[in-house]
């Protein structure tokens, strides 16, 4: 998960607000419903010790969402009195509505709450072109076409030499639509921004395409097993999707498994439980965050300062370090802070692990990829 859209929410000092709220739920009483859910939030925040201020617009963003069409829910980052960001979510927090109030956003839940649910474009492939069908969290919609050569786009049956020319042609026609839709494609995923690419058509249609997509976007294209004129249900999407997650989450699990071997010194070129990330944190080498969000380590408390690099296992060592200010924090939300302001991307590989696979998991919950050794 590309972590950039979060930087708002560190360029101002806390504490904070951060409520993840469920609109999963459509009936005729749902605007009263939420209404008691905001003055309910606004409650918890208060007995957390959160100002009258904050309190107060997040009651007001919540009530703005009683007659929102939502499918899963919203998350809202709130401080001095104003809701600095408030992002769709991609699934409902299966524990319902949940508010907190700490010297960090909670950001930690957004791993699985939002980032684990990939835009897809659906290409629906025939000899002649294609039509593009934009998927996400929030439905479909169309995302454009390509039209190719039209004629001649069909063999002949006979195989008569006076024939060769005539199905010479019908190649090239193939080749040349296939190579458009290609084209059209990548242009569709770079302007959406898609994280996969779902090919539907007949097997030949679909491999063409596929071979002369760019080498870049090899890894986002999976092929439906459905024919020319399908069209792929909500549940077709859902697995792809799942599938999609998780083998991303394996190929990441894996690079980090393999990185903890040291090399002939004695080096490796991951990090995992919180004392060494944290000192991977304040030197800036954390090239991707790995999070199980529901870890032992995640909720551990950790000593921040005011800027991203100054985190420490405890406060005297802040102070060492010259910074005068410093608060407890999340280990989580921490480290996340510090990947957001240094670049890093993050993943819950929780989909990636099996039930006995505790050998894999990163200590704690918590591991990273190094910028080096």
């Amino acid at each position: 998960m590309e972590l950039a859209f979060l930087h708002p929410l560190y360029e101002h000092q806390g504490p904070w607000a951060s409520v993840y709220v469920d609109l999963s739920q459509h009936t005729e009483d749902t605007p009263h419903e939420r209404e008691l859910t905001a003055a309910a939030v606004a409650r918890e925040l208060a007995a957390q010790g959160a100002d009258d201020a904050t309190c107060r617009a997040v009651r007001e963003a919540l009530d703005g969402l009683r007659h929102s069409t939502d499918p899963h829910g919203r998350a809202l980052f709130a401080r001095a009195g104003e809701v600095i960001l408030d992002p769709p979510l991609a699934r409902s927090p299966q524990g319902g509505t949940e508010a907190h109030w700490a010297p960090l956003p909670h950001v930690a839940p957004l791993l699985e709450l939002a980032g684990e649910d990939p835009v897809c474009v659906v290409a629906y492939i025939d000899r002649k072109g294609a039509d593009f069908e934009l998927r996400s969290a929030l439905g479909s919609r169309d995302a454009g076409s390509v039209t190719g050569r039209q004629w001649p786009v069909h063999r002949t049956s006979t195989v008569d030499w006076s024939e060769r020319h005539f199905q010479l042609r019908v190649e090239n026609t193939w080749e040349h639509n296939a190579a458009e839709i290609a084209d059209a494609l990548a242009v569709c995923q770079e302007e959406t921004g898609a994280d996969l690419l779902i090919l539907v058509g007949d097997d030949r249609e679909r491999r063409a395409v596929h071979e002369r997509m760019p080498k870049r976007l090899q890894d986002r294209i999976v092929e439906a097993a459905h024919g020319a004129g399908s069209r792929l249900l909500d549940g077709d999407v859902e697995r792809l999707r799942d599938e999609h997650v998780r083998s991303r989450a394996r190929d990441d699990l894996d690079r980090f498994l393999a990185a903890r071997a040291p090399d002939g010194e004695g080096r490796t070129a991951a990090a995992e439980g919180v004392p060494a990330l944290i000192e991977a944190a304040r030197e800036h080498r954390i090239d991707e965050l790995l999070i199980i969000p529901d870890g032992p380590d995640t909720h551990r408390e950790v000593w921040i300062g005011e800027d991203a690099d100054q985190v420490a296992m405890r406060r005297t060592e802040l102070k060492t370090l010259g910074e005068q200010n410093s608060w407890s924090a999340r280990a989580d939300d921490a480290l996340l802070r510090s990947a957001v302001m240094t670049g890093a991307p993050a993943i819950s590989v929780t989909p990636a692990l099996p039930q006995d696979a505790a050998d894999d998991a990163p200590v704690g919950g918590l591991g990273a990829l190094l910028r080096w050794r």
